[in-house]
């Protein structure tokens, strides 16, 4: 016990070092659970007993919550709406890769078995690392975007049979089954897979109910440990694997009402086992024989990077994607993937792999992997260079499209996202006689509006070309309602440097983007929370009499002020702080008589070099907001501070004590 308690501190330590430098190079985190790994398995520093049983069940657990982690994200309506591209592209996708990567694995030696699992580890791409990529530059609605992910949900669902075919393959007698033998053993899985989804189906939404009327978040909790590890261990005792089981559970509970209450609460133990479970991965790469193994781990990596990006370019320009959209798609994938250490993983732990076979694999996943960020954030600078003018063509030719079908507009109003409230907007500038175009990436939902006639292009607006296609240098307005903030800071950033004086509404969720967008050369930026709060606060004032002479100043000060006296307020224990949140918080502060700010002025403590400032302050029943920094403060009085969330010790420190504290910059 005091050995694992040993290697648990160990990692944990080490975790949070690894994890926080790769965040700060804006690097998956997966990459510092493999790299901590690594250094300290046996064969590195040895510092790690990663042979030792608890920690190979906690390996093994990290597998089922990884697992049951990718169920719940499945999606049967995305699936459905999508289904001939992931079914088609998808499909085809991992059905080549993997006979590709056999008939090589299997020419240079390995057993058809061993070459089944690894060639389809090597198939797999890293859902983690393309999402997050592609998500920070904005991509993930593009095209190149929208089929990666056809082929990720597709690779999601195709981690079951190798699930399935990995404890049949590594069977006593995996060598000399029939394929009869093999096929009855698959055909018995299917049965068992249908008997649970059916079972399930009728099972858990009933139990969830029923759990969920106790009101208790323990025994919630308990509840889906207990449905995960159950399944897992049902698979697990007829001869599959326990993160099949696991995948089943979560993909049942993903079509109930329950899913993102459930994702919510198996965060904690999903984060910390799964990064177990990759540190316990990258123990098994034996660095010392790396050197010996550089010929064949450099092939498979450039055959790895080079071939998927082929296979893939050309699949998805079958699948009619022009040239530069199948090649940025291929570009994109062509990594492994924390699946490949799963299946990677089992296929060890089963026997299918031998040690020198395993190392090449896995080593050429990670590679994979730490190269990945690096070709997926230049995938269109890489496109250009490969394709050339075929490529730019290509573009011109897109953006020739718009302006064809825009050429006519003058003064209209230049709407970017054709979601709910782009329409609504749309309705209401139609019907008062102003005309408009809009842009949006979702064919379903631009083929839908083009043929009831609305004005909408199927077209990416953070494009500076698109936008002057559309029209920009004669628009009115740009009004920007897209929900992904990356991708509104970068529509912003383009039309303010194609056109210097157009105004830009941008509508956001979050009133922390406010600044940034700000900052980029927004006009307007609308929070939603804050506008509902100021149309209720108007209506709240009506009814309670205010004339509209008197109402009218009131709500135009707030929005002209920034929405300044809304954005501060009591977040209760429920709300977690971030230091990335840009709203301010409130905390009440009681003046004690020792504490160093009785009888000080305001002036003299220079509150705001720390970073926070008196909102109000209550002298006995007297309460004054913003007070004159000539105020002598006094024992008793009630402070509401505002400011950071993290800055609160800081301020309490200093009028407590009145000690030195570093500065930070002002908000």
């Amino acid at each position: 016990m005091d050995h694992l308690l040993h290697n648990i501190l160990l990692l944990l330590v080490l975790s949070v070092g690894a994890v926080a430098a790769f965040r700060a190079f804006n690097l998956p985190p997966i990459l510092g659970y493999l790299l901590v790994g690594a250094l300290t398995g046996q064969y590195a520093l040895g510092w790690l007993d990663d042979s030792s049983p608890g920690f190979i069940f906690m390996g093994e657990v990290g597998v089922v919550f990884l697992l049951f982690a990718i169920g719940l994200e499945f999606s049967v309506k995305q699936f459905m709406a999508m289904r001939r591209t992931i079914l088609g592209l998808g499909g085809m996708q991992v059905v080549l890769s993997t006979l590709s990567g056999l008939a090589i694995f299997v020419y240079f030696g390995m057993s058809w078995q061993g070459g089944v699992i690894a060639a389809g580890a090597l198939a797999m791409s890293s859902t983690a690392i393309v999402v997050k990529q592609l998500t920070d530059q904005a991509e993930m609605r593009a095209k190149h975007g929208q089929m990666a992910l056809a082929i990720l949900l597709f690779q999601d669902i195709a981690v079951v049979p190798f699930l399935v075919i990995i404890p049949i393959l590594a069977g006593d007698a995996a060598g000399t089954q029939s394929a009869a033998q093999i096929g009855l053993d698959v055909l018995a899985a299917v049965v068992l897979f249908a008997t649970m989804m059916i079972v399930g189906h009728y099972t858990l939404r009933p139990l969830f109910h029923y759990i969920s009327r106790a009101q208790s978040t323990e025994l919630f909790n308990i509840t889906v440990l207990l449905v995960a590890l159950t399944a897992a261990w049902i698979t697990e005792s007829l001869g599959l694997s326990l993160a099949l089981g696991a995948f089943l559970a979560g993909m049942l509970l993903s079509e109930t009402e329950y899913k993102h209450q459930v994702e919510s609460e198996i965060r904690p133990f999903r984060d910390i086992l799964m990064g177990i479970f990759f540190i316990t991965v990258g123990a098994k790469l034996n660095v010392a024989v790396l050197p010996e193994l550089w010929q064949p781990i450099l092939l498979l990596v450039v055959g790895l990077i080079v071939g998927k990006s082929l296979l893939v370019a050309f699949l998805a320009r079958y699948f009619s994607a022009d040239d530069g959209t199948a090649l940025r798609t291929g570009l994109v994938l062509a990594q492994g993937g924390e699946f490949g250490f799963a299946l990677l993983s089992l296929a060890l732990t089963n026997g299918l792999l031998d040690e020198k076979e395993s190392q090449i694999v896995l080593a050429t996943i990670i590679i994979s992997m730490v190269l990945s960020p690096i070709i997926i954030r230049y995938n269109d600078v890489l496109t250009k260079r490969l394709l050339g003018n075929s490529y730019l063509n290509q573009r011109q030719k897109d953006t020739h499209e718009v302006s064809a079908a825009v050429q006519e507009l003058d003064g209209h109003v230049l709407i970017c996202g054709y979601r709910r409230m782009g329409q609504n907007l749309a309705r209401l500038l139609n019907q008062q006689g102003v005309s408009y175009a809009a842009l949006d990436l979702d064919p379903l939902i631009v083929q839908a509006a083009w043929e009831a006639g609305d004005k909408v292009y199927f077209a990416d607006a953070t494009r500076p070309e698109i936008l002057l296609a559309a029209g920009l240098s004669r628009a009115r307005m740009v009004i920007i309602t897209v929900t992904d903030m990356e991708v509104a800071k970068r529509i912003t950033a383009s039309v303010r440097h194609a056109n210097a004086d157009i105004p830009i509404l941008v509508r956001i969720r979050e009133d922390s983007y406010m600044e940034p967008l700000l900052a980029l050369g927004a006009t307007h930026v609308l929070p939603e929370m804050l506008e509902a709060t100021v149309v209720i606060a108007e209506n709240m004032l009506q009814q309670l009499g205010m004339s509209a002479d008197e109402l009218l100043p009131l709500i135009e000060g707030i929005r002209r002020d920034g929405y300044k006296s809304l954005r501060s307020y009591y977040h209760g224990d429920k709300v977690k702080p971030t230091r990335d949140m840009g709203e301010s918080f409130l905390h009440t502060f009681v003046l004690q008589p020792t504490d160093f700010a009785n009888g000080k002025l305001i002036s003299e403590l220079n509150l705001e070099r720390y970073g926070f400032s008196i909102k109000s302050l209550r002298r006995g029943e007297i309460r004054g907001d913003h007070p004159d920094v000539t105020m002598r403060l006094q024992a008793g009085d009630k402070l509401v501070l505002e400011g950071k969330a993290d800055n609160f010790r800081k301020a309490e420190n200093a009028l407590r004590i009145g000690s030195k504290i570093s500065k930070i910059p002002a908000v």
